[in-house]
């Protein structure tokens, strides 16, 4: 159906705005050494009810209408931009960490995600639930989300962090990365779960679950889908990365061959649709994809990664974090109350968490201070998390700002501190002879050889 002139302009403006607000105000956070990743979302609150639609109500209905081909369009670019970020973000997962640095990953993974999860989770059992729960009034889910949103850590925001700050390379960023990797996995293997407690207001049951007959949200529809969750994502584990580097190798693919990044999209929608069909929450599948993808080996498939990268981080994601400030009506509802004591207790708790976890793993204490405030950002899969719920009617707009405005907070704490670190010239570990600590028959075999190694020489 062709679209008219006047939605064609309409779109336009509206899709121009977002990019210039995204990139302009994102560019502005990262020369004041912030995530950009906020600065996009800023620059769409500035286009929403917040701000232009204080100012200019009518006119701001007219730019981003509520429904509609302009709206319809609006909404396919926000879920094809959760889709590459989510795919982006599987495809991260290529840390190596070295002997030593394992210990402290699985230590602070442990204490520093099951503790917040479980104190969130227990807390949600005490907080006014009416207050924040979406349409489809699922307290089990609800309660999933709080959990979530107190103990996720983000990967494209601390990355970028590091990144920017030229620590990317150093022992610390690993460490950090890989709790990351780790955290974020369990994260949305979690939100998954809670996805299939739940069906949002008015969506039809498709795929599994409408040939199986299950009721929306019933037990047998949450069984299918925990099972269809658990069983895809170690399958996904064990033998994507191997079957998609053996598939890219055939002569039959042609698509590879003509072009690897149209072959990457490729497997990023034909997982998106297994998820579909399996009753799973879409963006997982995007998110399996990545990490098929993230091993692939070679020149070309290394190239295609960071192009399909490239453009997302160009275009789609932006206007996909922009659409989410978008969305946020501070005015109207946000709780400023209940965010001041949620943004303390999710601070307090994961960073105390995770010094508890490094400290467990034989870090430090200032290399277990920073790690407390690294991981204390929320970010990209906070951001996700907000975004995913609300869509799925789980929270409330109320609450969907306060979990946007805590992924925003937390993640410009962990920039300013970290950026402090670096310029100051302070480590970022505590003084250590190597990499991974030297355990004492190690140390005993290296001091025999080097004792030995001399006596050798003079015989010869």
């Amino acid at each position: 159906m062709a679209m008219s002139s006047a939605d064609m302009a309409r779109l336009l403006v509206a899709l121009g705005l977002l990019l210039l607000a995204a990139h302009g105000v994102g560019q502005l956070f990262a020369r004041l050494h912030q995530p950009r990743v906020v600065g996009e979302i800023t620059g769409g609150l500035l286009l929403g009810p917040t701000l232009f639609g204080a100012l200019a109500p009518t006119l701001q209905q007219a730019v981003f209408p509520s429904t509609g081909p302009v709206a319809a369009v609006l909404g396919w670019s926000y879920q094809l931009g959760l889709l590459l970020l989510m795919f982006c973000s599987g495809a991260e997962l290529r840390s190596v960490l070295r002997r030593g640095e394992v210990r402290v990953v699985v230590s602070v993974t442990v204490v520093g995600v099951v503790v917040p999860f479980l104190a969130g989770a227990a807390l949600a059992r005490f907080v006014d639930r009416g207050a924040l729960m979406g349409a489809a009034h699922s307290e089990p889910a609800l309660v999933l989300v709080f959990g979530l949103a107190i103990a996720v850590t983000s990967i494209p925001v601390i990355s970028r962090i590091m990144l920017d700050l030229g620590i990317m390379e150093t022992p610390f960023a690993r460490i950090v990365l890989g709790v990351a990797v780790v955290e974020d996995l369990v994260v949305y293997v979690v939100l998954a779960l809670a996805l299939g407690m739940v069906t949002a207001p008015g969506a039809q049951q498709f795929g599994l679950p409408a040939v199986l007959h299950l009721e929306p949200g019933g037990a047998g529809s949450l069984g299918v889908h925990s099972v269809a969750t658990v069983l895809l994502f170690a399958l996904v584990l064990s033998i994507g990365p191997r079957a998609f580097r053996w598939s890219r190798r055939q002569r039959w693919n042609v698509i590879a061959e003509a072009s690897p990044v149209a072959y990457l999209v490729l497997v990023l929608f034909a997982a998106t649709l297994t998820c579909v069909l399996l009753g799973i929450t879409p963006m997982f599948g995007a998110f399996l994809a990545g990490i098929a993808a993230s091993l692939g080996r070679g020149p070309r498939a290394t190239a295609a990664r960071e192009q399909v990268r490239a453009f997302s981080f160009a275009v789609f994601v932006p206007v996909y974090f922009a659409l989410v400030g978008l969305q946020l009506d501070l005015l109207r509802h946000f709780d400023l109350l209940f965010f001041a004591w949620f943004l303390l207790f999710a601070c307090v708790l994961k960073s105390a968490s995770v010094y508890l976890g490094a400290r467990l793993g034989g870090e430090g204490r200032t290399g277990a201070r920073n790690l407390a405030v690294a991981t204390n950002a929320r970010g990209g899969p906070g951001i996700v998390l907000a975004s995913v719920a609300y869509g799925a009617a789980i929270i409330n707009q109320g609450f969907y700002a306060s979990l946007v405005m805590l992924s925003m907070a937390t993640s410009l704490l962990a920039g300013t501190w970290l950026g402090h670190v670096v310029r100051s010239g302070a480590p970022l570990r505590d003084q250590q002879p190597a990499d991974a600590p030297v355990s004492p028959r190690r140390r005993r075999r290296a001091a025999a050889a080097a004792s030995a190694g001399p006596r050798r020489r003079s015989s010869r």
